[in-house]
């Protein structure tokens, strides 16, 4: 075909002129899409009422927006792709207009304080791929719309005050790899759609209100990697199919209300298990034999369950292991054979805490408790009947903070060695058969807080050594055989802020003037003793006390006017005393009163 000259020169102007219309169109629709970003930014300032870091004084006209702090554009087409104002404490609330933002791929919120609704809007965002405003205050509900995004991978909706149920249709986004919905206020059941999100790797509901069961459909996330529902209100049994995801590293079921016994085999499927939380169902039936066989474990939690037998004795497999928790079972059968497992733990060089309290624990304690890791720092065996004297060979856990062998039936002193643990804060010994003296080297534990040694056979007087203990501020040493004067170093110790309890034990003389130091303490209690002379008005001085009991001494005189200034009184009872005179008329208003 051949054209004239002017046909030519028509064809060539009618191309260039549908070049730079063309191109003209796509220039104007890329300006007005920035235009629009632009404007869905301003809106999302505006929605800030607050922005103590002052990250908003750059979104002005000064600067092209896709420099605003906090905003990241494409390259070739200057849209927003990413909005970062991660811990910057705004206040305020997040703009509808966000979902303008349409090449929007990141928003991260999170770590501010932003309330209100999260905008049904953001279902515009058919890029999103990562949705991160977990840590502020917003409330309302998750918004539906939010599944129209199909490329989300990450939705972090954590910690704030969401309520409402899970959507069902969150199991329609194909991609979502992280799900976190905890610690907010969802109810109602997980939905067993979640079963088909066949990318999940995490899924956290923690610290909500849901119930019903766990749906076995979670049993078919073959790529999940931890799985956390602990403290809702969950029943039912554990489905058994997501024992089969070997790909676990971490399972928590903590604070629920759960039933059923865990499968003997149930470790064997979970090799890659980093923690095992469980503690504070109903489960029942025996630890699975199993457990050594994850010998990647480093958190298993047990404790507040029904659990029943014998403790496998091969824990010593478990070398990665840092916190150990069978407390508050049925566990161990009162015989002498209950705590032959623990010598297999002596393996386990990464223990720092081991919990046994509040089971059927028998037996004398073995040496090789001894021989724990150095790394452990609380020790719980309470409430047992454990027997046999404190191995003295214990000083070797140096890094020990909480020891705690109340209730069992220890015999013997309490070893003076324990003054070598010397970041000892808490010590507990009450209700056992312990006899001899409170060892001097007490004083060694600068550390302490609370001692605790109520409800033995300690005889002798309290050492002045434990005026070194100025962090104590809580002592129980009732019910023992404690005689002599009540030492003025005890009643020195200004740090004493809960409870000071003497009761029933020998104590001769008066009751020394220091008393009036203790302005911190909310329950003084030197009950039932030999006490003598006239309470001190000094008394007066324990400024916080709440409850005060000195029945049962010798106490002469007249009750000390000085006790009328103590506002915060709540009980007082000094029967059984040899006092006299009237009760001064303050006194009278005190709800209990007993004289």
């Amino acid at each position: 075909m051949k054209f004239s000259k002017r046909s030519f020169y028509t064809f060539v102007c009618l191309q260039v002129f549908l070049f730079f219309s063309i191109n003209l169109g796509c220039l104007q629709a890329g300006a007005s899409g920035r235009e629009t970003d632009k404007l869905a930014l301003l809106k999302f300032k505006q929605g800030i009422t607050s922005d103590p870091h002052g990250i908003f004084n750059s979104w002005n006209d000064s600067l092209h927006f896709c420099h605003w702090t906090g905003i990241t554009c494409g390259r070739s087409h200057q849209r927003v792709t990413s909005l970062v104002l991660e811990g910057q404490n705004l206040f305020g609330s997040v703009s509808p207009y966000i979902g303008n933002l349409s090449f929007l791929r990141l928003i991260n919120l999170q770590n501010n304080s932003l309330r209100g609704e999260i905008p049904q809007q953001l279902g515009k965002l058919f890029r999103l791929q990562k949705f991160f405003v977990n840590n502020n205050s917003l409330n309302g509900t998750i918004p539906l719309n939010l599944t129209r995004c199909f490329q989300l991978n990450t939705i972090y909706l954590q910690w704030n005050n969401l309520a409402g149920k899970i959507p069902e249709e969150l199991g329609s986004l194909p991609k979502l790899e992280k799900l976190g919905l905890c610690n907010n206020h969802l109810t109602g059941e997980i939905p067993p759609s979640l079963g088909n999100l066949s990318s999940l790797t995490t899924f956290s509901a923690t610290f909500n209100d849901l119930e019903g069961s766990i749906p076995n459909e979670m049993g078919r996330l073959k790529s999940l990697n931890s799985f956390a529902v602990g403290v809702n209100r969950l029943s039912g049994i554990i489905p058994p199919s997501l024992f089969n995801i070997t790909s676990l590293s971490s399972l928590v079921f903590t604070a629920n209300q759960l039933s059923g016994s865990l499968p003997d085999n149930i470790f064997f499927t979970l090799p890659n298990l980093q923690a095992f939380l469980v503690g504070g169902n109903y489960l029942s039936g025996p630890i699975p034999n199993s457990l050594s066989n994850a010998s990647q474990l480093q958190l298993v939690d047990m404790g507040k369950n029904k659990f029943v037998g014998q403790v496998p004795t091969n824990l010593g497999n478990l070398q990665s292991i840092l916190q150990l928790r069978f407390g508050f079972n049925n566990l161990g059968s009162n015989s002498s054979n209950d705590l032959l497992f623990l010598t297999s733990l002596t393996n386990c060089s990464n223990l720092q805490i081991f919990s046994i309290p509040r089971n059927n624990f028998a037996g004398v304690l073995p040496d090789s408790v001894a021989n724990f890791s150095t790394g452990l720092i609380r020790l719980y065996m309470g409430g047992n009947e454990i027997t046999g004297i404190i191995p003295v060979a214990m000083e070797n856990l140096v890094n020990l903070i909480d020891l705690q062998f109340e209730e069992n039936l220890f015999t013997g002193f309490i070893p003076s060695q324990f003054g070598k643990l010397q970041k000892l804060q808490s010590l507990f010994l009450r209700y056992n058969q312990l006899s001899g003296q409170i060892p001097s080297s007490i004083g060694n534990l600068t550390q302490l807080s609370r001692v605790l040694m109520s409800g033995n056979k300690l005889e002798g007087s309290i050492p002045s050594s434990i005026r070194n203990c100025q962090h104590l501020y809580a002592v129980h040493i009732a019910e023992n055989r404690l005689s002599g004067e009540l030492p003025e170093e005890v009643l020195g110790l200004t740090s004493l802020s809960k409870i000071l309890n003497l009761s029933f034990n020998s104590f001769t003389g008066h009751l020394p003037t220091e008393v009036g130091k203790l302005k911190n303490v909310n329950t003084l209690d030197i009950s039932e003793n030999n006490l003598s002379g006239e309470i001190p008005e000094t008394i007066g001085g324990c400024l916080s006390l709440e409850y005060l009991y000195m029945q049962g001494n010798f106490f002469q005189g007249t009750i000390p006017s000085s006790l009328a200034s103590l506002k915060g009184l709540q009980y007082l009872d000094l029967s059984r005393n040899n006092l006299s005179g009237q009760i001064p008329k303050d006194l009278q208003e005190i709800p209990y009163l007993n004289t």
